[in-house]
């Protein structure tokens, strides 16, 4: 089992909204997930990027990939901290 760290959409159409989730990589987009670990908003200036890092490390420190996304995301949020 691959385990991802990965976006799932939520809000209106062309309103997105996004939460971030660790799941397994077979799992749909907006399907079933383990764990939420943070949230994401690119409708607000500026953009609402919102983790828990113990999480997102502790999964990290297992085995979970993040996606290319989500590792900007990570990289971005570290600085702004």
């Amino acid at each position: 089992m691959a385990v991802k760290i990965r976006l799932a959409r939520h809000g209106a159409k062309k309103r997105p909204y996004y939460r971030i989730v660790v799941a397994d990589s077979r799992a749909p987009r907006d399907g079933k997930f383990i764990e939420e670990v943070g949230r994401y908003n690119p409708c607000v200036e500026p953009a609402m990027v919102q983790f828990d890092m113990e999480k997102v490390d502790q999964w990290i420190k297992n085995g979970a990939q993040p996606t290319d996304t989500v590792a900007s995301l990570i990289k971005r949020a570290r600085e702004n901290a």
